[in-house]
C-alpha cells in the first residue's frame, strides 16, 4: 500500500453532457447550474474538514477547473493543475451517447453493475494505464491534498489508494456534490446528508 497523506477527493459538478448521457473523456462541456450548486456544496463540506494546510490539485479539464475554483472560494490556496488527474480517455467513444455505445457493444453491458467497458473503448485508455498515472500522482504527493477530478478517475484513485485490485474500482461509490476523505487506509463519504463510512474490502 502507498503511504499517503489525507486526501479529500472531489468529482466535478454536473455538466451539460452528463445530463445528456454523452461521453466526455478528453472533451469538455460546461457545468450546469446544478453542477455549480454541487461545487458550492463541496465548498461548504471542505470548510468543515480543517483543510487549511491542504494543497489543492485539479484536472486541467474545464469542468474540473471550474469546480475547483468554486469549491476553493474562501480558502487561501493556489490550485495546481495536473494532467494525471484528467478523465479516462474514451477514444472513438468520445462524444458519443452512452446508449449508442450500449447498442454497438451490448456484450460489454451484460453485467449491469460492471464498469469495465470504460477501459475498452477503441483507441481509448485502458484501466491499467489509468491506474498507473493515478498512482504516479499519488506517490508524488508530499502532504495532505484536496483533489478535484472526474468520475472514473476518482474511483480508480480510491482503488489504488486503498490497495484494492483493479477490478474493485467499479464497486466504489460515485457521486457529485460530495467528497471522499481517505486517511490511514480507510475512507468515508461526506455529503450534505452527513458522513458515511465506506467499505474498504469491495
Amino acid at each position: 500500500m502507498i503511504d499517503l497523506p489525507e486526501l479529500l477527493i472531489l468529482r466535478h459538478g454536473e455538466t451539460e453532457w452528463n445530463r445528456l448521457g454523452r461521453m466526455q473523456g478528453a472533451l469538455d462541456s460546461p457545468l450546469t447550474e446544478t453542477g455549480r450548486s454541487q461545487a458550492r456544496a463541496q465548498n461548504a463540506l471542505i470548510a468543515g474538514q480543517g483543510a487549511s494546510s491542504h494543497g489543492w490539485f485539479t484536472s486541467p479539464q474545464g469542468r474540473a477547473v471550474e469546480t475547483a475554483r468554486i469549491a476553493a472560494q474562501g480558502h487561501d490556496t493556489q490550485i495546481v493543475t495536473d494532467a494525471r488527474l484528467r478523465e479516462i480517455e474514451m477514444g472513438n467513444w468520445t462524444g458519443r451517447m452512452r446508449s449508442e455505445i450500449h447498442e454497438a457493444a451490448p456484450h460489454l453491458f451484460e453485467d449491469p453493475s460492471a464498469m469495465s467497458w470504460y477501459g475498452q473503448a477503441p483507441g481509448g485508455e485502458s484501466l491499467k494505464d489509468l491506474a498507473s498515472r493515478v498512482r504516479s500522482f499519488l506517490t508524488d504527493l508530499s502532504g495532505p491534498a484536496v483533489i478535484v477530478t472526474h468520475g472514473i478517475t476518482s474511483r480508480m484513485m480510491r482503488c489504488v489508494a486503498l490497495d484494492l485490485p483493479l477490478s474493485a474500482f467499479a464497486a466504489l461509490e460515485g457521486g457529485q456534490g460530495i467528497l471522499y476523505r481517505l486517511s490511514s487506509g480507510e475512507y468515508e463519504r461526506i455529503g450534505p446528508d452527513g458522513t458515511v463510512p465506506q467499505r474498504r474490502n469491495v
